[in-house]
């Protein structure tokens, strides 16, 4: 998107797309020799920090005259600190960049490199002091923006040979699927999610010095900016890509397609299948397996789908809806901040299959006050539903609730050394960071394997154990509380 929106003012683009390429140091050090770049820009979320970290250093001894640019999540929830981890970034881009990083170039063009007057920006003065600029508000009309710049892009060479995906079956045999933002933003106020510069939470503090940082703003009610493409604008991007690129399968993804069906009174969506039937995008199945038309996929709520939106996008080609039910337990769904309950997921789950939509739920374990019952509550879920999930680690995410509430914690675990939580954390898969008043992360980890064994007599047995260790007697609540919790 960025690279369309410089292309149309003039700007010469390149792209190097070293997640899809993956071709190591030596390729990288080629690229960036391969021309006298004036800018060299890169962003990602919280778990390429170790990646970008490494770009960054490359980058900034072979091309020391460029100006390195940061942007996307991982700069914006820890500003301050990531420009002093990466000094060779002369500037980052805090939240939003489709306004910020045009002004970037214009100013690079104009030879100023005096950062402090381009909104939404972090940089360093002469004597190396950061400083933050006012904050960038965030555009309003989605619809101005172009389509993405696919082109810049090694679609036939890498994305279009990986497009199977394992959500269901016409994803698993899709062969040209390209993904789409629909939406920026979701109504929810997942403590675990980032929300930082896209949907709102995020906050300008100044301090006695008149210097200012972002923080989360945990006293403002959650306030919310929901911003998505109108109907036309996202049907006609998809007729677009089929067109120009053959594309057989369509990944929105959008935090919570559902909220934007929500706030439009429940005609977004119902639009936007009426017009992939009207463009002829609704898939239809040939002889051979294959398929005219396109296949989509996206994510789903489980407390603001119903069973007549759930239809309609069935048979407008939806193959999937992945559903972050987190957990089954509704002691701790009430601390999540969802807004969904027990019901809510049980219904959602069959109401999809009974549109021939495939459910994909998510579920986390380790939140703050995960028990024993909430274990044995999300095995028992499993049964009556038929399925076997895997669960992610609840992870303190930088641009989280969580994260600011549970900051110091997270930094002692590392003794002291931020920089390496980020280094550590990864897709949620694997154990970092533990927020769990009751679990430390060998319990959370051996707990996850006897759910999906379905042991629950072990996990009982080591209750016992558990117990006896914590002082707490048998009838006695299995919960510890550290910190209070808001529900």
């Amino acid at each position: 998107m960025l690279a369309a929106i410089i292309m149309e003012e003039g700007h010469l683009v390149q792209v190097y797309d070293a997640n899809a390429w993956r071709k190591g140091d030596d390729t990288l050090r080629e690229v960036l020799l391969a021309d006298n770049w004036e800018v060299i820009a890169l962003g990602g979320i919280t778990t390429a920090y170790g990646s970008i970290k490494h770009i960054v250093s490359i980058a900034g001894d072979i091309c020391p005259e460029a100006t390195l640019v940061l942007g996307g999540g991982v700069l914006t929830s820890l500003p301050r600190e990531i420009m002093t981890w990466l000094p060779h970034i002369d500037v980052g881009v805090i939240g939003e960049g489709f306004i910020t990083f045009p002004e970037i170039l214009q100013k690079v063009d104009d030879g100023d490199a005096d950062w402090a007057n381009v909104p939404g920006t972090i940089s360093r003065r002469a004597d190396g002091k950061l400083v933050i600029s006012q904050q960038r508000q965030l555009l309003d009309d989605l619809d101005s923006l172009p389509y993405p710049a696919w082109d810049l892009f090694p679609l036939e060479e890498v994305y279009f040979p990986n497009s199977a995906s394992l959500y269901s079956e016409e994803g698993m045999l899709s062969t040209r699927r390209l993904d789409i933002n629909s939406s920026y933003g979701c109504s929810m106020v997942c403590r675990y999610c980032f929300h930082l510069g896209i949907s709102g939470d995020m906050k300008y503090v100044e301090n006695a010095d008149g210097d200012f940082n972002v923080t989360f703003d945990q006293a403002n009610d959650y306030t919310r900016t929901i911003r998505y493409h109108s109907p036309e604008y996202i049907v006609n991007l998809v007729h677009h890509a089929r067109e120009k690129y053959g594309v057989d399968f369509i990944g929105f993804l959008d935090e919570n397609l559902m909220t934007m069906d929500k706030f439009s009174n429940r005609t977004w969506m119902k639009e936007i299948c009426r017009l992939w039937h009207e463009h002829d995008l609704a898939p239809k199945k040939l002889a051979d397996g294959t398929w005219s038309g396109v296949y989509w996929g996206g994510t789903s709520h489980a407390s603001l789908c119903t069973p007549e939106i759930l239809k309609i996008m069935g048979e407008a080609g939806c193959s999937h809806l992945v559903y972050g039910y987190e957990s089954f337990a509704q002691h701790v769904l009430k601390t999540v901040g969802k807004g969904a309950t027990r019901k809510h997921n049980i219904q959602s789950f069959f109401w999809t299959l009974e549109a021939n939509i495939r459910p994909i739920p998510n579920l986390i374990i380790g939140f703050p006050i995960e028990d024993f019952d909430s274990i044995r509550e999300n095995v028992l879920a499993w049964e009556e539903l038929g399925i076997i999930v895997k669960p992610h680690f609840a992870t303190p995410y930088p641009g989280s609730e969580w994260f600011a509430t549970y900051r110091k914690e997270i930094e002692e675990q590392y003794g002291g050394d931020l920089e390496s939580f980020l280094l550590d954390v990864g897709d949620a898969s694997a154990i970092s960071a533990v927020i769990s008043h009751n679990f430390n992360a060998v319990e959370l980890v051996v707990l996850r394997d006897m759910m999906l064994s379905k042991n629950i007599k072990r996990i009982d047995e080591y209750e016992q154990i558990w117990r006896k260790n914590h002082g707490l007697p048998e009838d006695a609540p299995s919960t510890i509380f550290q910190k209070p919790l808001k529900n």
